[in-house]
Parts: structure tokens; C-alpha cells; sequence
């Protein structure tokens, strides 16, 4: 088999099937998809991650399985995958591997979004396994020397389309927390089409010998409110008092992306044009 220059693994969870739907008309040629149980279809290969299988020849992965959601043993699910998912990248001579995590490993960020750099207190059970699965590659890779693949953690913002906010606008009911100052959430978004550039463009870069950070922030620039992506969308929602634990802001700093690609600013217009995009080419 011939060495692809990216192959993703997870292709069927939900930030996979949206990238699906719209690589070929935001980039050309699309990589290779993997999964235990490929559809037959040209451009995929059979893969199971945690079985030991290897992973098919190519230069990059891109590791968007995990689990994010259910009690802490499935949750460690993640950490077991990211492992298994560096182990084999370096057992195919990949040249680097991007491994999916989240803006959950931050909790809330207040007023100043959150770089790379700064502190991590992550408010829920995702973001806690999310950040020590970031712990035990970087522990991994810092042992393996010099022969291993490069390493970058993707801390992802909110995906429109794959979220909760646009799971809930499927089920027909959204309400939408209002804090103390009369407002609702403000997320770091990032859109599919928009995201699949951006890989596209980052893998360009490594084929080009272009160093890679060990953690990066991935959305566009700009906080959105989810009260302002629905109005674009033209879903009526509800208000609530927001609870204890919510979280009204979570944005990220995403200087060091916007130094390697092309990055728009969040516009909730725009997200939702291409949510609708990637959910019409998938029905």
C-alpha cells in the first residue's frame, strides 16, 4: 500500500462524519479514513486502534477517536486510545501525529481567552480525562526519543454541527443558560468546512518540514454567543437561570494558528452555512 499523506482514524464518530461530508469540496483529494468496520468503500482501510493492528502507511495521523461521555472508566478510554494511536504512527514510520483533544481541558476562561501556555482546571469529568490523557503522550513521547513521530495536541473548540448545542436543536427543545449579567454562553467555534482547511493546510506544512507545536489551540478567532449562532440558524430557544457549575465563557487564544494557517474570524452566519453545508452533504 502506497503511503497516504494523512490517514484519520475515528472517521465515523461525529467530528469524522462532518469532516467527511465537506473535505472534498473545502480541500480535494481526501485522505484515508479508517474504522474497525470500514463501509468498502475506495479511500478506506480497516482499523482498529486499540487492537494492536497497525496502522496503515502514511506520513501523518490524525487521531480523532475518544470517548466523551459515561463514568471515569470509559472516559480513560481516551488516554488508552491516544497511546495505542502514538504507538502505532511510530511502529509505520509516521511523521507526526495530531491527537483531538478539547478547550474542556481549560473550564472556564473569564474574560481572557486561554493560550496554550496558560493554566488548565478543566470543570467536568471530559476535560479531567481529556487533559490526562494530554499528559500521559506528552510522557510518552518525552521517553521515546528521537526516532519517534512528532506530537500535537488539538485543544478543539465547539464544532458547529457537533456539539450539544446543535444536538439539542436536532431533538426540537433548546434552552440556553442566562447568567447574572443577562447573558448566555460564549464559546471559541470553529466551523467544518473551516476545519478541514485548517488540517489540510497543517499537514501541508509538515510535508513541507515545518516544525509543529506540542499543543495547539484550535477555533476560529473571536468568541461566539450560542444565543447569537441560533438567531443565525433560525432556532427559537428558551432561557434559564443558569446553574452553579455553568460556564458562561470558554474562548481560545488561537495567535499560534493563526500563525501557521489562514484563519476567518467567528461569524455565526457563516458557521451556520456551513453546518448546513456538511449536514445536507451527509443526508
Amino acid at each position: 500500500m502506497d503511503k497516504a499523506d494523512l490517514v484519520i482514524a475515528g472517521a465515523t464518530g461525529r467530528v469524522g462524519r462532518l469532516l467527511r461530508a465537506v473535505w472534498a469540496d473545502a480541500v480535494g483529494p481526501a485522505p484515508l479514513w479508517t474504522s474497525r468496520q470500514p463501509p468498502g468503500a475506495p479511500g478506506w482501510a480497516r482499523w482498529g486502534i486499540a487492537d494492536g493492528s497497525p496502522m496503515p502507511p502514511a506520513r501523518v495521523l490524525l487521531l480523532l477517536a475518544g470517548v466523551t461521555a459515561g463514568p471515569a472508566e470509559a472516559l480513560a478510554q481516551n488516554t488508552t486510545l491516544a497511546m495505542a494511536g502514538c504507538r502505532a504512527a511510530a511502529a509505520a514510520g509516521a511523521s507526526h501525529v495530531f491527537i483531538a483533544s478539547s478547550a474542556a481541558v481549560y473550564g472556564p476562561t473569564g474574560r481572557r481567552d486561554a493560550a496554550e501556555d496558560g493554566p488548565t482546571a478543566p470543570a467536568r469529568p471530559y476535560g479531567a480525562a481529556k487533559l490526562a490523557m494530554e499528559r500521559a503522550v506528552q510522557d510518552w513521547h518525552a521517553a521515546a526519543g528521537r526516532g519517534a513521530p512528532g506530537v500535537t495536541l488539538l485543544r478543539i473548540g465547539n464544532l458547529a454541527g457537533a456539539d450539544m448545542l446543535a444536538a439539542s436543536a436536532d431533538g426540537g427543545q433548546v434552552v440556553l443558560d442566562r447568567f447574572d449579567d443577562g447573558q448566555g454562553p460564549v464559546r471559541s467555534y470553529i466551523g467544518p468546512v473551516t476545519l478541514a482547511r485548517v488540517l489540510a493546510g497543517l499537514v501541508g506544512l509538515i510535508r513541507a518540514g515545518r516544525p509543529m507545536p506540542a499543543v495547539l489551540n484550535l477555533a476560529e478567532p473571536g468568541g461566539v454567543a450560542m444565543a447569537d449562532l441560533l438567531a443565525a440558524a433560525g432556532i427559537g430557544f428558551d432561557w434559564r437561570p443558569a446553574p452553579a457549575d455553568a460556564l458562561a465563557r470558554v474562548v481560545l487564544d488561537v495567535g499560534r494558528l493563526r500563525s501557521l494557517v489562514p484563519l476567518p474570524p467567528a461569524d455565526p452566519a457563516r458557521l451556520v452555512a456551513e453546518w448546513r453545508q456538511a449536514t445536507a452533504a451527509r443526508a
